[in-house]
C-alpha cells in the first residue's frame, strides 16, 4: 500500500493550488430545499429532489405518515440535551432518549449524539419532501442550538447557575464533565479539619465525588455522595484504596433534594454528619489532612480515580482549620455559614453566588479563588462539535484493539452530526448549518492529516471503534458546495487501502468482516471517483456490490447475521435470530442507486425495488408512536421469528436510518438523463414528478404492488425525450405498454429497461401492465430451503412454530411456471393467501406475527395440475429432484411442449437409473391427462 501516502499528499497540493468554490451560500432563513448540491459531471444520470416527487396514497404513504407524525411531535430538545450537558449549558430539563443516546445506555451512551444527525436528516427530508413549516422550525431550533453548543465548547466552561438552598448555587449538569478546582494551599497543612458542603444530587451514579483532595489514586482524602453500597463514605488513605480509613452512612442521599454533609477531623477521631445528624464515627484514626502532604488535585465534584463525574448543585462549600462542635453543625442546618454560630470557613469559604464566568470567589479571607473546568480540557479545534468529549478520537489514535465501552465509533457519530447538518442547510438555507458542518469538517482535518498513514489504515481497520459510516461521501458533498481543498483531502485520509485495492482488484475478503461498517465505505469511494477521477474507486465499488448481491444476500435484500458477513455463498448458513441488520439495507440501497447513476445495469434498481418493497417497507412497524420510531434492528429470518420494533431500548443505528427511509421513499422512482435527452421510470409507485426543466408533470396511478401495473399520465406543456420503463427482472411474460390506447411496438425484454420515445404532450397516458407470478428463490447454499415471491412481493407464512415449516408448490403449477394457483387467496385481504392452512402475507407487513420468510421445499409425489401420478418424485445426489427438472422448463407455451418436457426428463431419468419405467410411463400419462391454467 505504500504508493497511497504519496498520492494523497501530492492530491493534496494540487488541491491547494487550484481549488476554488463550486458554490455560494445565502445567509439566512430560506425555503424548502433552497439549496442543492451540484451535480457530479461524472453522472450520467441525475436524481429528482424530494420536493420534486409528491408521494401519492399507497403502501408508502401510510408508512411515511406514520414517521411524519413522530417527527413532527417528538420534542427535539430531548435529543439536544446530551449536546447541551457536554458544553455545560442547561438543559432545560430535558431528558435525553433512552437506548444509545443516553448516559445510562448501552457503553455509557458511546454513541451519544449519532441519532440527533439522523433526526435533523429525517427533518430535513419531511421538509423538503411536504415543505410543512413545523419540521422546518424544528430544524432551525436544533441548529441554533448546537450553534451555542459550539461556541459554548470554544470557551472556558461557565457556571450554571441555579436555585440554591439559601441563595443561588452551581449547577453540574450531568454529561457536563465539569468540576471546580480549588487551589493547592486549600488544606493547608491541618490536622484538624471540618468540611462542609449542601449538595443536591441529581443522579445516582455510586462513586461519584463531593470532594476528592489527593495527588493520584494512592494518596487522597474524599467524600463519595454514594458508595458501592449507596450511601455517603469519607476515606482517608496514603496508600490506595487497601489503606483507607473511612465513615460509611447509613441511608442514601435523595436525588433532587438539598442535603448537608460535614466531617470533622480531630486527632484520632473523624464523625460523619448527615443534615445535622452524626451518622458514622471512627475514634481509631491515625491519618488527617497533614498526613498527605502537599496535594496537586482538589477538586470538588472529581474523583481521582477513573469514577464519574458529581451530577447536581453545589451550594455553600466551607472548609475549617477546627473541628466544629455537633451544635455548630446543627446551626448550619438553618443559616449560611457567615450567620451561623459555626461563622465563615476559615480555609476556604464558597457561597456560589457567581452568576457568569467560570470562578469562584473565596470568603475565607485566604484569597483562594475556585476555578470551573472540564475534566478533558477542550476541544483541540474551534469547529469541534459533539455530544461528548474528544477523548474518543484521540484514543481511537493509540487504539490497537477494539472495546467499544472506550471507544465506539467516533467518527461514525461525527457522520451522523455532519450529515444531519449538511442536510439541514440544503432544506433551509440556513447558512449556520453549513458554518456548523465546514466547522467539523475543519477540526477533521486538522486532526487526521496530522497522523501517519500506517496509523490512520490502523485506526479504520479496527472493528467498531474505527468504523466511519458514510463521512466520505458527506465530505465529498461538502467539498461540492464550497470548494475547499482541505475537505477533499479530508475524505480521502479515510482511504482504508487494504480493502479498497483488494475490491478493485475483485478479490472477495469480506468473510469474517462487521457489514454495516464496511458497507457506506464504497458510497464514499463514489463521490471520491466523482471528484478526482480515480478509476480504483468506481470499480472497487462496482465489485464490492457483487460480492454482496446475491452472494450474501437474503431474499428480502438485506444482508448480515449478527452485523458480520460470512463466506460467499452461504445464505442458509448464516440465517438467524440477527440477520439481516436494517442499516445495512439502508445502505445498500444508496449504494445501488449511485452506482446506476455512472452505470445504467438495471441489476440496481432490480435490487433497489427488492430490499425497499420487503425489508425496508416491513422493517417499519405499522403503528403510531409518540416516543419510537418503531423500527427493527435485526429482521431474524429463523422459522417463527417476531420482529422486535423497540430494539435495545431505542435510539440505535437503525432506528435512525429508518428515520431516514421512511421520509425518502420516492428519492429513487424516477431520474433523468444529463442532458434531458430521457426520463427512466425505476420504480411503480403512486407519485407526481414535477420535471421543471421541461415543464411537464408525470402522475402515476396504481396500488402497485397490490396492482399489476402502472398509469402515467402528463400534465403541463410538451416536451420530446424518452421514457425508459424499466421491466422487472421477474417480469418474464406478459410485460405491455400502450400510449393513450395504442399498444407500443417493440419485445420488452426482463431485467431490462422499455423504451417509448416521443413528444409528449398534456393528456398522454400510459399504461404498464406488468403481469405477477408467484415463484421460488433458492438458498444459495441449500436449495430446498427457499423463499416464496409474487412478482416484487416477498410472502411470508405467519406460523409460531420454531421450525422449518415445509410446502409444496408444484401440484397446480401453470403451463407459465407461475406457482400461485396452488394457493388460494384471501378474501378481503390483497396479496395474502393461504397453503395447507397456513396464511402467506407480504413481508412489507409491519405486524408483530411470528413468520416463516424460508420454508423446506416438499415435493413427495409427481403431481401435475393437481393429480396426483402416485409416483414418488425421485431426486438427484445434489437434491434437485424430478419436478425441479421438469418445471425448470418454464414456461411451456402450450400442455404439449410441457407433456413433451416430462417425456424428455423422464427418459433422462429411467437411463440414469433414478427412476423406473413403469413409474415413467405413469407420470408421462399423468401429465397428459391433467388440466393446467396458462
Amino acid at each position: 500500500m505504500a504508493p497511497a501516502l504519496p498520492r494523497r499528499r501530492l492530491l493534496q497540493a494540487a488541491l491547494f493550488a487550484t481549488a476554488t468554490p463550486a458554490f455560494s451560500y445565502a445567509a439566512g432563513g430560506g425555503s424548502a430545499a433552497a439549496a442543492t448540491l451540484p451535480a457530479p459531471s461524472a453522472w450520467t444520470l441525475r436524481p429528482f429532489e424530494l420536493k420534486d416527487v409528491k408521494v401519492g396514497q399507497g403502501v408508502f404513504a401510510a408508512k411515511r405518515q406514520l414517521m411524519l407524525d413522530h417527527g413532527r411531535g417528538y420534542d427535539v430538545n430531548r435529543l439536544l440535551q446530551v449536546f447541551r450537558a457536554n458544553a455545560g449549558l442547561s438543559t432545560g430539563g430535558a431528558v435525553a432518549p433512552g437506548g444509545w443516546e443516553g448516559l445510562d445506555g448501552e457503553a455509557n451512551g458511546n454513541l451519544r449524539g449519532h441519532y440527533t444527525g439522523h433526526f435533523l436528516t429525517m427533518l430535513s427530508q419531511a421538509y423538503a419532501s411536504t415543505g410543512d413549516q413545523v419540521y422546518a422550525d424544528k430544524i432551525r431550533t436544533m441548529t441554533g442550538a448546537l450553534t451555542d453548543v459550539r461556541a459554548a465548547l470554544r470557551k472556558d466552561p461557565a457556571v450554571l447557575s441555579a436555585t440554591g438552598r439559601f441563595g443561588t448555587a452551581a449547577e453540574n449538569v450531568r454529561g457536563s464533565y465539569q468540576y471546580v478546582s480549588l487551589p493547592a494551599a486549600v488544606l493547608n497543612g491541618s490536622a484538624t479539619i471540618t468540611l462542609s458542603a449542601w449538595v443536591k444530587p441529581t443522579h445516582g451514579a455510586n462513586w461519584t465525588r463531593v470532594f476528592d483532595f489527593g495527588n493520584n489514586n494512592t494518596r487522597y482524602m474524599y467524600l463519595a455522595a454514594r458508595n458501592a453500597s449507596g450511601v455517603p463514605r469519607f476515606a482517608i488513605s496514603t496508600n490506595g484504596p487497601g489503606g483507607e480509613q473511612g465513615l460509611n452512612g447509613t441511608a442514601a442521599l435523595p436525588l433532587n433534594q438539598w442535603s448537608h454533609l460535614a466531617v470533622t477531623i480531630s486527632g484520632s477521631t473523624g464523625t460523619l454528619y448527615v443534615n445535622g445528624t452524626s451518622v458514622a464515627q471512627n475514634t481509631s484514626m491515625t491519618l488527617n489532612p497533614s498526613s498527605l502532604g502537599a496535594l496537586t488535585n482538589n477538586w470538588l465534584g472529581r474523583s481521582n480515580f477513573d469514577d464519574p463525574v458529581f451530577a447536581g448543585v453545589y451550594d455553600e462549600f466551607n472548609v475549617w482549620s477546627r473541628a466544629l462542635t455537633a451544635a455548630e453543625i446543627t446551626s448550619l442546618q438553618s443559616n449560611r455559614a457567615a450567620a451561623s454560630s459555626a461563622g465563615r470557613g476559615t480555609l476556604a469559604s464558597y457561597t456560589f453566588d457567581e452568576t457568569t464566568g467560570g470562578t469562584f470567589a473565596d470568603a475565607s479571607g485566604r484569597g483562594l479563588t475556585a476555578t470551573l473546568r472540564r475534566t478533558w480540557g477542550g476541544p483541540s479545534h474551534a469547529g469541534f462539535l459533539a455530544a461528548y468529549p474528544e477523548t474518543q478520537f484521540i484514543d481511537l489514535e493509540s487504539r490497537t484493539s477494539p472495546d467499544y465501552t472506550k471507544v465506539w465509533a467516533p467518527y461514525y457519530t461525527a457522520h451522523k452530526i455532519l450529515k444531519g447538518l449538511l442536510d439541514a442547510y440544503l432544506a433551509t438555507d440556513d447558512a449556520r448549518a453549513l458554518d456548523l458542518a465546514s466547522g467539523m469538517c475543519d477540526w477533521m482535518y486538522s486532526r487526521l492529516s496530522k497522523l501517519p498513514e500506517a496509523t490512520l489504515q490502523r485506526m479504520w481497520g479496527i472493528f467498531s471503534s474505527g468504523e466511519f459510516g458514510g463521512i466520505v461521501e458527506t465530505i465529498v458533498d461538502l467539498y461540492s458546495i464550497n470548494g475547499k481543498a482541505e475537505h477533499l483531502a479530508l475524505a480521502r485520509l479515510f482511504d482504508l487501502d487494504k480493502l479498497i485495492d483488494a475490491c478493485a482488484a475483485n478479490t472477495d475478503t469480506l468473510d469474517g468482516l462487521h457489514a454495516n461498517q464496511h458497507i457506506p465505505i464504497f458510497t464514499g469511494l463514489i463521490r471520491l471517483y466523482d471528484a478526482t477521477g480515480e478509476a480504483r474507486y468506481l470499480t472497487a465499488a462496482k465489485n464490492f456490490w457483487g460480492m454482496v448481491v446475491p452472494h450474501r444476500m437474503y431474499g428480502i435484500g438485506g444482508t448480515s447475521t449478527a452485523e458480520f458477513w460470512k463466506a460467499r455463498g452461504v445464505v442458509a448458513g448464516t440465517i438467524s435470530d440477527t440477520t439481516a441488520e436494517s442499516c445495512c439495507a439502508y445502505n445498500l440501497l444508496k449504494l445501488s442507486r449511485m452506482l446506476f447513476f455512472h452505470e445504467q445495469d438495471p441489476k440496481y434498481m432490480d435490487y433497489y425495488e427488492r430490499a425497499l418493497y420487503n425489508q425496508v417497507l416491513g422493517s417499519k412497524q405499522d403503528k403510531a408512536d409518540a416516543e419510537k420510531p418503531l423500527v427493527t434492528y435485526f429482521i431474524g429470518l429463523t422459522p417463527g421469528h417476531v420482529r422486535d420494533y423497540t430494539p435495545k431500548q431505542g435510539t440505535t443505528c437503525c432506528e435512525g436510518t429508518g428515520m431516514e427511509s421512511a421520509t425518502k421513499y420516492q428519492d429513487s422512482v424516477y431520474f433523468k438523463k444529463a442532458d434531458g435527452s430521457a426520463l427512466y421510470v425505476n420504480l411503480y409507485s403512486p407519485t407526481t414528478l414535477a420535471w421543471a426543466e421541461k415543464g411537464v408533470t408525470v402522475t402515476q396511478s396504481t396500488d402497485y404492488p397490490r396492482e399489476q401495473g402502472s398509469t402515467l399520465t402528463f400534465g403541463g406543456g410538451s416536451a420530446a425525450f424518452e421514457l425508459r420503463l424499466r421491466v422487472p427482472s421477474w417480469a418474464t411474460s406478459g410485460f405491455r405498454v400502450t400510449v393513450n390506447g395504442s399498444a407500443v411496438s417493440g419485445t420488452p425484454v426482463a431485467g431490462s429497461y422499455f423504451a417509448v420515445s416521443r413528444t409528449w404532450r398534456s393528456g398522454d397516458v400510459v399504461k404498464v401492465a406488468i403481469p405477477f407470478r408467484a415463484r421460488v428463490e433458492k438458498a444459495l447454499d441449500d436449495p430446498g430451503l427457499q423463499t416464496l415471491f409474487y412478482g416484487p412481493v416477498n410472502l411470508v407464512a405467519r406460523n409460531s412454530g420454531t421450525s422449518y415449516l415445509q410446502f409444496g408448490l408444484f401440484r397446480n403449477a401453470a403451463l407459465s411456471g407461475d406457482l400461485l394457483p396452488s394457493l388460494s387467496p384471501v378474501s378481503g385481504k390483497p396479496l395474502h393467501y393461504t397453503l395447507n392452512g397456513t396464511e402467506f402475507a407480504p413481508f412489507s407487513e409491519g405486524t408483530e406475527d411470528p413468520t416463516h420468510a424460508y420454508f423446506r421445499r416438499s415435493e413427495p409425489k409427481v403431481v401435475f395440475g393437481g393429480t396426483d401420478s402416485g409416483v414418488t418424485n425421485p431426486a438427484k445426489a445434489d437434491g434437485t429432484t424430478f419436478l425441479d427438472e421438469v418445471w425448470a422448463g418454464a414456461p411451456f407455451s402450450s400442455k404439449a411442449a410441457l407433456v413433451s418436457r416430462v417425456q424428455s426428463t423422464v427418459n433422462s431419468w429411467v437411463s440414469a437409473g433414478l427412476l423406473g419405467q413403469a413409474d415413467g410411463r405413469q407420470v408421462v400419462t399423468t401429465a397428459q391427462n391433467a388440466s393446467y391454467q396458462s
